[in-house]
């Protein structure tokens, strides 16, 4: 048996979701800490926005993005300042030291991660009650992805940080995909390296080899999926391309800049 086993990261592979995020992140935020962002205008709501397109490398977990956002509003806003790194910070600090400071902030404000989940899953599940068509506007797929995954007939999971619900939402309303629930291993399914290490030992996975397709920052940064058998691209789709039916249409590198890291046993 052969052929390959493709593990498809879902924000940065599949779907651009920064703006959904971001706006998600805001909303919650505004729930989260009122006081914060009384001084907050539409105008400076929409520079937030922009700077988490910036900021997206970072993100490893949704919730994170309250905490960009809230951050940002520190740096523009002295009178809302509770944390001691916000005073002179710029952007590119939080890019180059988001790992150190994502811990201050989080003492710092008294919060915890679990609730910040929590909280950003329900803003998204209001904000998907109630204006259904308005947040599945602010995401889009990459081009050629939909047909990629429609047409593939390869065996593909989704390996994502993003709540399953979310992600297979999307497939369905956005793309007209009706993917199967107990392929895509969302939030709090496990470690990413986990999940890719089992998927790998079923048994009806054996002889394939496993592919992995990774939309940045994510559990695999820094070399730690070196016990598996994988090839891992740091880009979004819209630098790739689905090659033909005859070819396993799925998913073909095709810019200078996408490196293959090889990771071998």
């Amino acid at each position: 048996m052969g052929g390959d086993l493709y593990a498809l990261d879902f924000d940065g592979v599949l779907c651009d979701s920064c703006g959904e995020s971001s706006l998600s992140a805001v909303k919650a935020a505004k729930v989260r800490w009122p006081w914060v962002f009384e001084q907050v205008d539409a105008a400076m709501e929409e520079w937030i926005v922009e700077q988490m397109y910036t900021l997206r490398p970072v993100v490893e977990t949704g919730y994170e993005n309250l905490l960009l956002v809230r951050l940002l509003v520190e740096i523009r806003i002295p009178s809302a300042r509770r944390s001691s790194v916000a005073d002179g910070l710029s952007i590119q600090e939080i890019l180059e030291n988001w790992l150190k400071l994502k811990p201050t902030i989080m003492s710092e404000w008294n919060e915890d991660r679990d609730s910040l989940v929590d909280l950003f899953g329900s803003i998204r599940d209001d904000w998907i009650e109630n204006d259904l068509s308005g947040w599945i506007g602010a995401n889009r797929f990459y081009p050629g992805t939909a047909d990629a995954l429609k047409f593939s007939s390869s065996e593909v999971y989704i390996v994502t940080t993003k709540q399953g619900r979310f992600a297979e939402a999307l497939l369905k309303e956005l793309a007209g995909i009706e993917f199967p629930s107990e392929r895509i291993y969302g939030l709090g399914t496990g470690p990413k390296v986990k999940v890719l290490q089992q998927l790998q030992q079923m048994t009806q996975h054996q002889g394939l080899t496993l592919q992995v397709l990774c939309g940045g920052n994510e559990d695999a940064k820094g070399g730690e999926l070196h016990d598996i058998d994988a090839l891992m691209v740091s880009a979004p789709l819209d630098r790739m391309k689905a090659v033909s039916l005859e070819e396993e249409l799925l998913l073909m590198p095709i810019a200078e800049e996408v490196r293959p890291l090889g990771f071998t046993r």
